[in-house]
């Protein structure tokens, strides 16, 4: 059942001892080898042995994105570039890309926390895992590719793409794990039904999803179309990529490496630290990183903590299901919107599919919020009545959640784009020149 119980199942104040002691060898090594800390902490009066609590964290400043980009590309490095023996790059869309690399004993302790992580879902060596995320700079695919392969499992590096491709070789090879993004894992299952292919009659088991937020109601489809048990795991290129949380078996929080990071609640607004089980942004800090050390990282991702021991017997704590973004949160007409609640509501909803548009634009100076939806079956769109009702019904559960009319337009089935990695469900057309 674990692949660590002697460090998932530790008491809590053994863990707090454990992180303390790593962070701060971690602050005195940053101090003394990346430029960039030792400026800031110096602008503060803030010295390594300052650090005597877990606390004391409380006192170190924020680092964010932007910080990464201004010291493009080694600049925030801890070791000389002959020790990093992996690079991998954010897929920023703007600007230079936020580089990391990775040393040898980084890389040994990735690969064992992915190896972890998948454990805790009920992975093991006799698995079969196709990883359909794309290969490159990207973390995820070679994230989960070294954890499966340290595990023991069978990996088979497809990669993403060539859908039915996919499809053939699930089926021939008899993968039993799915590791690629929700969004992809709904497309993959829509393909293999047009092929004539049963998705639930595959040996699929375990998907292994992550890359992007997805609501509970998206997993529990993927559950249904597949026959399997959907977990999320969480990571970020900057902290280290996949294997920093993710679920267990019993799917109720993904648990954090807290042996490795440190997780932190704050309020986005004030930077100010939030008790355990407050809902704010997530910050987190490296303690056993060599190559790319990072303190305090702002991650914008809104979850909260509960560090209550979890039933599969794990004490590590457990990050909720990530509820939006700080800086992906459309404000329309004054009100803070997340796509996670509108997926929500549209997938507890059975006339319609998992696809769907969101497009926001701005007529006559105001707001505009226009939410395209496939239907499940194109003959509702033959029955005026009931196309009619069905969009009042979206229109109304939209409204009591997010507290905004939207303009609701039902469309054919497989009209709307798909995509292969993440979905770029949302549309915000009030900056253009239209």
């Amino acid at each position: 059942m674990f692949w660590a119980k002697d460090l998932e199942c530790m008491p809590r104040e053994q863990i707090q001892r454990l992180q303390l002691e790593r962070l701060q060898n971690t602050v005195s090594r940053v101090y003394e080898r990346v430029p960039f800390y030792r400026k800031r902490f110096d602008e503060i009066g803030l010295k390594p042995e300052h650090i005597r609590t877990l606390k004391d964290i409380e006192k170190i400043p924020f680092t964010v994105k932007d910080d990464l980009r201004a010291n493009y590309p080694y600049g925030m490095f801890a070791v000389p570039i002959n020790r990093i023996v992996r690079l991998h790059a954010s897929s920023g869309t703007t600007g230079k890309p936020t580089v990391v690399g990775y040393t040898k004993k980084d890389l040994k302790i990735w690969s064992e926390l992915v190896a972890r992580m998948v454990v805790e879902t009920g992975v093991s060596e006799n698995d079969i895992a196709q990883i359909s995320f794309g290969y490159g700079l990207f973390t995820g695919a070679f994230g989960l590719h070294y954890g499966l392969e340290r595990l023991g499992a069978t990996v088979v590096p497809i990669s993403t793409g060539n859908t039915e491709r996919q499809i053939m070789l699930m089926k021939d090879f008899g993968s039993t794990v799915l590791v690629s993004t929700p969004s992809y894992a709904m497309y993959m299952a829509e393909v293999a039904e047009s092929l004539g292919i049963e998705p639930r009659k595959l040996n699929l088991r375990i998907g292994l999803f992550g890359s992007e937020g997805s609501t509970e109601e998206m997993l529990k489809e993927l559950e249904k179309k597949w026959g399997i048990l959907a977990t999320e795991n969480y990571g970020l290129s900057e902290i280290m990529g996949p294997g920093i949380s993710g679920d267990c078996h019993m799917r109720c929080g993904m648990h954090i490496a807290e042996d490795h990071f440190i997780p932190e609640i704050i309020d986005p607004k004030t930077g100010e630290t939030l008790p355990p089980g407050e809902e704010g942004e997530l910050v987190l800090t490296t303690i056993t990183k060599e190559g790319l050390p990072i303190l305090r990282y702002r991650t914008r991702d809104i979850t909260s903590l509960n560090y209550e021991p979890c039933p599969c017997g794990r004490t590590l704590v457990r990050m909720s299901k990530v509820q939006g973004r700080t800086d992906d949160m459309l404000i329309i007409k004054g009100v803070n919107v997340f796509p996670s609640q509108i997926e929500s509501v549209l997938m507890s909803i059975d006339e319609v599919g998992p696809h769907y548009e969101i497009v926001i634009r701005r007529e006559k100076y105001l707001d505009v919020l226009e939410i395209n939806i496939e239907v499940s079956d194109a003959r509702l769109l033959d029955k005026f009545s009931a196309l009619e009702a069905l969009e009042n019904k979206i229109r109304q559960k939209l409204k009591t959640i997010l507290q905004i009319d939207a303009k609701v337009n039902l469309v054919e089935p497989h009209t709307l784009k798909r995509f292969e990695g993440k979905a770029k469900r949302v549309i915000d057309m009030r900056n253009k020149n239209n």
